[in-house]
């Protein structure tokens, strides 16, 4: 069978019912986990990208709003997360050989779109890690009829003074054979275990907090700590490349925390500013993961996507 059944943890993702788990095989034989939450409507199908250290359940909540709006969603678990190969030894270590390699992962996830024959058009969602890499995918035609981004990583926020020691040490650890190891300040355990929700970079919301840290704990394998040396380098150098790129024709609503602490925003903002046809939306008050906030604000921010959703799938049914 070209795409088995993949183990998927319902009852923790409490998504839309009958939601299932594939496998799909990249092709440089790597196996990553695809999630396909359904929908009794017909309206399209959102690609979902998630973002460093997440998983498919972690969006169960996001994606029975979208089922009830009439779309269907497609998450995956990239390559070295979730229940995906992992890419080191330490399996707690986020890594990757090169970004570009997530596009593989990407056209694993089309492949098995088309052959769950999930309604069109289609539509793209993607949160930090993976707002660069769908960022990528965009300027290499990723057909979709609209996208949203979440906090996306088109930098990382580090202070001035850091940064250039962040590039040395990363490069420099490539030399010497060190690049496997823990970014500096990072640790081999999930942060949402290691770390207490007062304080937290992630959400204002107790509730989602123990959402995932609850899912974590269940499911010992899904947990990610920090980013190897060498993930660090490469995402270094990704993100000063996209942000020498022109913005893809596509409609774009970016949502960003005004309390964003983990991207960085003065990036955002710039990547906006020169978007066309896109809007950037500050979240007041907001953390890094806007889809895990707040009911009001998750309410809100979902009207807003299925408004541009909509639109743009008009758009393109008029224009075909």
């Amino acid at each position: 069978m070209k795409f088995p059944p993949a183990p998927f943890y319902s009852d923790l993702s409490e998504g839309p019912a009958n939601a299932r788990g594939w496998w799909a095989t990249t092709s440089d034989g790597l196996r990553v986990r695809v999630a396909h939450y359904p929908s009794d409507g017909a309206r399209g199908t959102v690609l979902l990208f998630p973002g460093r250290t997440e998983y498919v359940e972690k969006y169960g909540r996001t994606a029975a709003d979208l089922a009830a709006a009439g779309y269907h969603t497609l998450c995956i678990d990239w390559r070295g997360q979730g229940l995906a190969d992992r890419m080191l030894d330490d399996s707690r270590t986020g890594h990757v050989d090169v970004f570009a390699d997530y596009q593989k992962d990407i056209k694993a996830m089309l492949e098995l779109a088309d052959w769950l024959e999930v309604p069109g058009p289609r539509h793209l969602i993607a949160h930090s890690m993976g707002g660069c890499i769908g960022l990528r995918a965009l300027m290499e035609g990723l057909d979709v009829a609209s996208a949203v981004f979440t906090g996306p990583m088109w930098g990382i926020r580090l202070a001035q003074p850091v940064r250039p020691a962040a590039w040395a040490l990363s490069r420099l650890s490539k030399t010497v054979g060190l690049s496997h190891l823990y970014a500096p300040g990072t640790k081999p355990v999930a942060y949402v275990v290691s770390e207490p929700f007062e304080g937290n970079t992630l959400t204002t919301d107790a509730d989602m907090f123990d959402y995932m840290r609850r899912q974590v704990v269940a499911i010992p394998e899904l947990q990610l700590g920090g980013p190897s040396l060498h993930w660090l380098h490469e995402a270094l150098s990704e993100t000063r490349e996209l942000a020498r790129c022109k913005s893809p024709d596509v409609p774009c609503i970016c949502f960003t925390g005004t309390n964003e602490r983990i991207v960085d925003v003065d990036r955002i903002r710039d990547r906006m500013a020169r978007w066309p046809h896109g809007h950037l939306e500050m979240v007041p008050e907001g953390e890094h993961e806007i889809l895990m906030e707040d009911p009001a604000t998750r309410a809100r921010v979902t009207a807003q996507m299925i408004d541009l959703f909509q639109g743009a799938g008009q758009a393109q049914a008029l224009s075909a």
